[in-house]
């Protein structure tokens, strides 16, 4: 059976339109017409239910459209994964605070020098399994473990009491945090008491606002509704403008980690926007470019 006739058909199905399945493919309506009638003469069932010039799909029609139409599907997808001409999107998945807090704001700065990209950015906590085409890459809190898949630590966060200037000057060493309320991050791999633990202190009972993103907690702080303690890398834009200050920097044990991940699918990895997107994180973030592939 002649592929031709099969992707006129799924053109149409998909579209509702032979008028719109022919633009799609450079064909007059006409063509499309004649494809479909092939194709039905060759499986002997009837695709379209005709009356005038409107055409719906008939019981057999839905039923064959159900089983090519992600065969199609697949098709453009690979297609899209491997070449190099066309439209160029990226579309990249990312845990929220890095998202809200990292990325985001530096976006305009990629697209400004690569105008040609498209970003389509989608956040959430859950991992990326790349088995839908959905994403191309995804900036994950928390290494794990896949198959099929390159993953490329983000280099070390140091965590770090944060609080407004007019709190930090009532904290002048680490047990002053026990009188204070302290802003808690429930999903986060390094919490209050490992602070106090690395700066060799009993954690107080939890006595302070909880949020369940880093990138709240950090509003929070921000706001003057406690001490928060979170990266300095996520807090970045709120510190350096002042909102948020390192209350014990040189007088305190920070904690550090390795806790963002870049991952891609390693049948990707010559993919020209994918490697444009890592090497601009990685340079961004100032690490060595043997750190990358």
């Amino acid at each position: 059976m002649q592929l031709t006739l099969l992707r006129a058909f799924e053109a149409a199905a998909r579209t509702g339109s032979f008028q719109e399945a022919a633009v799609e493919l450079h064909l007059s309506p006409s063509a499309i017409s004649h494809a479909i009638r092939k194709l039905e003469q060759s499986l002997g069932a009837v695709l379209f239910e005709r009356e005038g010039r409107k055409a719906r799909l008939s019981v057999d029609g839905k039923a064959l459209i159900r089983h090519i139409g992600p065969a199609f599907d697949d098709i453009r997808r690979g297609v899209s994964l491997v070449s190099t001409r066309g439209p160029k999107v990226l579309r990249v998945h990312s845990a929220p605070s890095f998202a809200a807090q990292w990325l985001t704001p530096r976006l305009p700065q990629f697209l400004a020098a690569h105008p040609d990209i498209e970003i389509r950015l989608s956040a959430g906590t859950d991992y990326t399994r790349f088995t839908t085409d959905e994403f191309d890459v995804d900036i994950v809190y928390g290494r794990q473990d896949q198959e099929g898949v390159v993953v490329l630590p983000l280099g070390e966060e140091a965590v770090t009491p944060l609080c407004t200037p007019k709190f930090a000057s009532l904290i002048l060493k680490p047990e002053d945090l026990l009188r204070h309320a302290l802003i808690d991050s429930d999903n986060k791999q390094i919490r209050w008491p490992d602070w106090f633990a690395a700066n060799g202190l009993s954690a107080p009972p939890p006595h302070g606002m909880r949020f369940d993103r880093s990138f709240l907690a950090i509003s929070a702080a921000a706001s003057g509704l406690g001490v928060a303690l979170e990266s300095t890398r996520l807090a970045e834009r709120e510190i350096a403008d002042g909102r948020l200050v390192p209350i014990l920097s040189g007088k305190s044990v920070d904690v550090r980690y390795v806790g963002h991940f870049l991952v891609f699918p390693r049948i990707a990895v010559r993919r020209q926007t994918l490697q444009i997107f890592r090497r601009w994180i990685v340079s961004e973030l100032g690490l060595p470019v043997s750190s990358s592939i």
